[in-house]
């Protein structure tokens, strides 16, 4: 059984790597209160999204946009 399945085409992959790019260091830009704190762990999900191709979203509902 295989735990990660690439489910995403690359240019969604790009996409989610530069968003994360600008969520992840919202802390430091707008201090720590709750809403930069909750930018960041998107952030930080959209990051794992781009790194692994695989969107959990995706694959519980059965979605796949990778070429086939």
């Amino acid at each position: 059984m295989n735990i990660i399945i690439k489910n995403q085409n690359n240019a969604e992959r790009i996409t989610r790597f530069v968003i994360s790019l600008f969520l992840l260091p919202s802390p430091l830009v707008f201090g720590y209160e709750i809403f930069a704190m909750v930018q960041s762990v998107v952030g930080s999900i959209l990051l794992f999204n781009a790194l692994s191709g695989m969107c959990t979203i995706y694959r519980l509902f059965g979605a796949n946009t990778c070429p086939k």
